[in-house]
């Protein structure tokens, strides 16, 4: 069997295995490392909130880079290490020398940290952050939903103050798997709500 031959081989197992939904191939557009990490963070957040489980993230070997070193291959495993720490990424493995098979944590995982309770918790009145009144009234609510669900199953009190933090807390978490080209930014936001609800209700 030619190289050729072979490549081909194992891009077809690669395409029956993952398909275009789990796949992220960054290699085909050539992007810098920056541009490469932007693209990848929100997708994988996405899949993630998605439950795709295994994903294929092709970075390339770095062949065409200057001086031959695979400069987006090394920014995509430093963004992994990051995602593996904050509760995105469960396991990264080497799959070929230009590509990463990642399986992504339980949507959970992102939120399994107990918040800490406020000593001045008394002085905090109900309502919907400043920070999230740019939302419409219905995403604020699915928002505080979540939050108070989270901490239902977190066994922390459900004050106004930890209510506060979490809707807060948890509108970071799932921006970050918005893209910043999404045309309808709040509705995938509010998927993305549902989507994790429906997690801690499984």
């Amino acid at each position: 069997m030619t190289r050729a031959s072979h490549i081909a081989l194992h891009r077809a197992f690669d395409e029956a295995r993952f398909g275009p939904a789990r796949t992220l191939d960054l290699r085909a557009s050539m992007p810098t490392a920056a541009e490469a990490v932007r693209r990848a963070e929100p997708w994988l957040r996405e899949r993630q909130m998605a439950r795709a489980g295994d994903v294929l993230v092709v970075t390339g070997r770095g062949r065409g880079s200057p001086g031959g070193v695979a400069v987006v291959r090394e920014a995509i495993r430093k963004l992994l290490m990051t995602l593996k720490r904050k509760g995105v990424v469960a396991s990264i493995g080497e799959h070929t020398a230009g590509s990463f098979v990642v399986t992504l944590a339980p949507v959970r995982a992102l939120f399994e940290t107990v918040p800490r309770s406020r000593s001045n918790d008394a002085r905090i009145t109900p309502g919907d952050p400043h920070e999230l009144r740019a939302l419409a009234p219905g995403t604020r609510a699915q928002l505080r939903a979540l939050a108070e669900r989270s901490l239902e199953v977190l066994g922390a009190p459900r004050t106004a103050g930890l209510v506060h933090d979490e809707m807060v807390r948890q509108f970071s978490i799932l921006s970050s798997a918005v893209a910043p080209d999404e045309t309808d930014r709040e509705g995938r936001l509010q998927f993305l709500i549902d989507a994790a609800r429906d997690a801690f209700d499984d």
